[in-house]
C-alpha cells in the first residue's frame, strides 16, 4: 500500500477543453449557448434572473469595482447564497480581480485572520443582508481594516462607461472582459480554522471548471431538472456544485440564503417544484421533518456531502418522498467534489466512485489493518495553500498530490468507504478506534437523534471516547448489546455517554467538533 496509484476514468476530451478558460468566459459561453433570455436562477425573494440579467449587472458593477480596487487585488465577498453573491462573484472577475469568499458565521477573529492570510483591503456586501442578519457590529469592526462596498451603493455609481460596458461587453468580450490564464487564481476560500488560524485555499479557474465538468460527467441529470441550493457560497460545495455547476450547465437553480430556515425551505421546494437538492445529512433530515406530507415530492434526488449520510435519512427520503439520496465526498482543496454515488448505482454506506480524471493512492496507517490514508491528484486539485505564516504566498503541492486526511477503504465494486478522519481516531490500549464507528453504532440504536463522539484525555489509557447524544435516557448497555450482536468490538463502545439538548452545527452544516469536544471536557470535569 502506498505505491499503487488508482486511476478513475479519464475526463472527456471536450470536458478537458472547456476547463481551459476563465470563469467569466465560461459564464459568457453558457449565456451564449443557452440564450440570454433563459431564466437560470430564482432568488430568495422569488425574483427570476436570466443570463442577460446577470451579465449586464456584473459587467456594469465591474467598472466601479475596478476603479476602487487595485490591479490583481483580492476582493472579499461577504454575502449569503443568492443572486447578489453571483453578481458580486462575476463582477469581481469582470474587473480582473480575485474573489475571496468570507464566512460571515466564523466570527471576527477568523475574518481578521483571513484578511491577513490572503490580503484583501476591500469587501463587497449588501445593506439589506447586513440589516436582516444583524451584522452591523461585525461590519463596523471590518471597516477598521477594509473598505466596505455595498451592492446597492455601487449600483447608484453606474455611469455612462459602466452602461456602455454592459451593452458592448457581451458583443466584444475580448475588448471589455479580462482573459486570465486557466491556471491563474480563480477564487480563494478558507479552511475552518479548527486547527489554528484559517489557511487560504487557492483554486484556479481551471480547478473550478474541471470540477464542474467532472460532476457533469459523473452525475447525469435531466436537462429540465431544477436544483435547490441552500448551502453557503463561502463553502466550496455550495459555490461549485450548488451554484456554478447549474449556471454553467444551463440548469435552473433556486438559491436560498440560509440552510437553517427549515420550514421556509420546505415550502420553497414545494412552490418551485425543485427536483434536485444539495444538502448535508443534518439539513436534509431537518427539511424532511419540517415538510408536510408530500411537500418534498417534487425532489427526485438529494445530493448530500460534508458529513456521513445516516441510514435513517435514506429510509425517510425513500419512504416519505420517493427520493434517492446520493452520498458524495469532497474537500475544499479539491474544488471540492472527489467522489459520489450515481443515480442507479447507489451503495449505502459508501461515497461512490471517484470522479473522472482523479488519481488516488492509499497510504498505510499504523494500527489499522483495513484501508489507508487517501491522497489524490487531478485537474481539480488546488494550486496550493496560503499560510498565515507567509501571507499572500502560495505554497504549491508536491507533485500535485493532496493529502485529504481521511482514512478510506475500497470495496470490490470500486466504491470508496470513509473510515474516518485520521485525526478522529482514538488510540486506546494500542488500538485505533474510529469515532465514526462509534457514531454509526449510536445512529443504529437511536436513529431519530443526533450523536457525536469526542476524544478526551484519559490518565490511564492516554485517550478515551465520550459520546454526546440528543437521545434522552441513552444507556451504554443498549449500545453495547447492539455492538455485540453486530460484530463491533467492545472497545468501540464509549464508557461515558452525555445527553445534551442539541449538538452544535457549523454554518456549513457540519457538526462543530471543536465545540463538541469542549462540551465533553466540561461535562466530565463537572
Amino acid at each position: 500500500m502506498g505505491t499503487e496509484i488508482l486511476n478513475a476514468e479519464p475526463l472527456s476530451s471536450m470536458g478537458h477543453k472547456r476547463t481551459q478558460r476563465g470563469l467569466f468566459s465560461a459564464f459568457l459561453d453558457a449565456a451564449n449557448t443557452h440564450g440570454g433570455d433563459k431564466v437560470v436562477a430564482i432568488d430568495g425573494d422569488g425574483r427570476s434572473f436570466r443570463y442577460k440579467d446577470f451579465l449586464r449587472a456584473s459587467l456594469a458593477l465591474s467598472v466601479p469595482i475596478k476603479k476602487i480596487t487595485r490591479g490583481d487585488e483580492n476582493v472579499g465577498i461577504l454575502l449569503p447564497t443568492g443572486a447578489g453573491a453571483v453578481i458580486a462573484f462575476l463582477s469581481i472577475h469582470a474587473a480582473g480581480r480575485v474573489p475571496a469568499m468570507l464566512n460571515f458565521t466564523a466570527g471576527m477573529k477568523n475574518l481578521i485572520a483571513a484578511a491577513d492570510t490572503a490580503p484583501f483591503d476591500t469587501i463587497v456586501t449588501a445593506h439589506k443582508f447586513i440589516e436582516i442578519a444583524g451584522l452591523e457590529s461585525l461590519v463596523e469592526q471590518l471597516s477598521e481594516f477594509a473598505t466596505i462596498l455595498y451592492l446597492e451603493d455601487l449600483q447608484k455609481e453606474i455611469g455612462i462607461a459602466a452602461k456602455a460596458k454592459a451593452v458592448l461587453g457581451p458583443l466584444l468580450p475580448s475588448l471589455f472582459v479580462p482573459r486570465p490564464a486557466p491556471d491563474e487564481t480563480g477564487v480563494i476560500l478558507f479552511t475552518s480554522g479548527t486547527e489554528g488560524n484559517p489557511k487560504g485555499v487557492v483554486l484556479t479557474h481551471s480547478n473550478i471548471l474541471a470540477n464542474v465538468e467532472q460532476i457533469e460527467q459523473h452525475v447525469e441529470l435531466e436537462e429540465d431538472d431544477i436544483i435547490f441550493n441552500p448551502l453557503p457560497t463561502f463553502h466550496c460545495y455550495g459555490l461549485t456544485a450548488g451554484t456554478l455547476w447549474p449556471i454553467f450547465s444551463g440548469r435552473k437553480v433556486v438559491l436560498h440564503p440560509s440552510p437553517l430556515q427549515t420550514k421556509t425551505i420546505a415550502k420553497r421546494i414545494f412552490k418551485t417544484r425543485a427536483t434536485v437538492i444539495f444538502a448535508t445529512d443534518t439539513f436534509l433530515q431537518q427539511y424532511m421533518r419540517a415538510s408536510n406530507e408530500g411537500g418534498l415530492n417534487s425532489l427526485r434526488i438529494a445530493v448530500c456531502g460534508a458529513e456521513r449520510v445516516r441510514e435513517e435519512t435514506r429510509k425517510t427520503a425513500e419512504q416519505r418522498f420517493d427520493m434517492e439520496v446520493l452520498e458524495g465526498y469532497g474537500v475544499t482543496e479539491c474544488a471540492p467534489v472527489l467522489a459520489a454515488n450515481q443515480p442507479g448505482d447507489i451503495q449505502a454506506g459508501t461515497i461512490g466512485k471517484m470522479l473522472p480524471g482523479i488519481e488516488a493512492r492509499l497510504e498505510a496507517v499504523e494500527g489499522l489493518d483495513e484501508g489507508g490514508q487517501l491522497w489524490v491528484r487531478g485537474p481539480n486539485i488546488m494550486k496550493g495553500y496560503i499560510s498565515p505564516d507567509n501571507p499572500g504566498q502560495i505554497v504549491p503541492l508536491a507533485d500535485g498530490w493532496h493529502d485529504t486526511g481521511d482514512v478510506v477503504s475500497i470495496n470490490d465494486d470500486g466504491h470508496y468507504v470513509i473510515r474516518g478522519r485520521i485525526k478522529r481516531f482514538a488510540k486506546i490500549g494500542g488500538e485505533m478506534v474510529s469515532l465514526m464507528v462509534v457514531e454509526n453504532c449510536a445512529s443504529a440504536v437511536w436513529p431519530e437523534k443526533m450523536h457525536a463522539a469526542a476524544i478526551v484525555p484519559d490518565p490511564k489509557r492516554g485517550e478515551q471516547i465520550v459520546l454526546l447524544t440528543e437521545q434522552n435516557g441513552a444507556k451504554r448497555r443498549e449500545l453495547l448489546t447492539w455492538a455485540q450482536t453486530h460484530g463491533v468490538p467492545e472497545i468501540s463502545v464509549p464508557k461515558k455517554i452525555i445527553t445534551v439538548e442539541s449538538l452544535p452545527v457549523l454554518g456549513t452544516g457540519k457538526l462543530d467538533y471543536v465545540s463538541i469536544t469542549n462540551m465533553a471536557k466540561e461535562a466530565l470535569s463537572a
